[in-house]
């Protein structure tokens, strides 16, 4: 399977979530609910300090299937999060950057239904926040594959290009090169020469998370690209839903350092985006 992966050594868990996949899974009427902004969680729920997350007491906690689930007592009100394996006990002060939302998540391994649980890419013990906040683990919200909680397709990557971690290979195929535009795969190779111009793309998003950092974050792919270009990271103030085929517009930033480890290896900024 090809992978995308971030040019940092530093590994930090991103979860993936799905409907589909070997392992946990949604049941029944489970919705995601990628496409509606934090700003939809009650203000009750919003922590003083850093924004885009949530910060409170473990309430209780549960290890299952490489997962670990908190329930977050915020003080106000109780949020069930998960996130891969981390450690976490009943009593904790954390801080959890706002993920995706489920409704009624079915937990094969814990068999338990969740009627609403947040997929998040980490949860911090207060104080050890990485700088910057909530920042996505280069690709926040895999829509693919599947482990435990049908969530799959991120995998800890090493140097390479696109994003921290690694994404697999979306076998995206039949999307046609806009006109006066370039390929994903094409912009990868010559991100040299288009470092700091305009570059247009037609792909379909494969990955969305809105509201990190004050912006929205997807994941593109065209099937073109090998290995480590198969995909490529946009940031843009438009909401768009996996699945989507899009128009992506706007100037490519190469070996990008939001810090704190996060560095892109290419990456389209504060993109306009054309649904199709």
């Amino acid at each position: 399977m090809k992978k995308l992966a971030c040019k940092t050594s530093l590994l930090v868990p991103v979860l993936a979530v799905a409907l589909t996949g070997c392992g946990d899974k949604a049941g029944g009427n489970a919705q995601a609910t990628a496409g509606t902004p934090p700003a939809a969680v009650p203000a009750a729920a919003q922590p003083a300090a850093m924004p885009g997350t949530w910060q409170g007491t473990v309430a209780e906690t549960m290890d299952s299937g490489g997962y670990t689930y908190v329930l977050l007592d915020t003080g106000a009100q109780q949020i069930w999060c998960a996130t891969t394996q981390t450690p976490v006990a009943v009593g904790d002060k954390v801080t959890v950057p706002q993920g995706q939302m489920m409704v009624d998540f079915r937990s094969a391994t814990l068999d338990r239904v969740f009627p609403e649980i947040y997929f998040t890419n980490a949860v911090w013990q207060q104080g050890s926040e990485p700088q910057g906040g909530g920042m996505p683990a280069g690709q926040p919200s895999d829509p693919h594959g599947g482990t435990d909680m049908g969530m799959g397709g991120a995998q800890a990557g090493g140097p390479a290009g696109g994003g921290k971690l690694a994404l697999d290979d979306q076998h995206v195929s039949g999307i046609q090169k806009a006109a006066g535009g370039y390929q994903v795969g094409e912009i990868h190779a010559r991100s040299a020469e288009l470092g700091g111009k305009a570059v247009k793309v037609r792909a379909r998003v494969v990955k969305f998370t809105p509201n990190i950092m004050g912006t929205n974050w997807v994941h593109i792919q065209d099937g073109s690209g090998e290995g480590a270009t198969v995909d490529l990271t946009v940031t843009t103030a438009e909401i768009v839903a996996v699945g989507d085929v899009i128009v992506v517009e706007g100037v490519l930033a190469v070996d990008k350092d939001f810090g704190a480890g996060y560095v892109y290896a290419a990456i389209i900024e504060k993109a306009t985006v054309t649904k199709e």
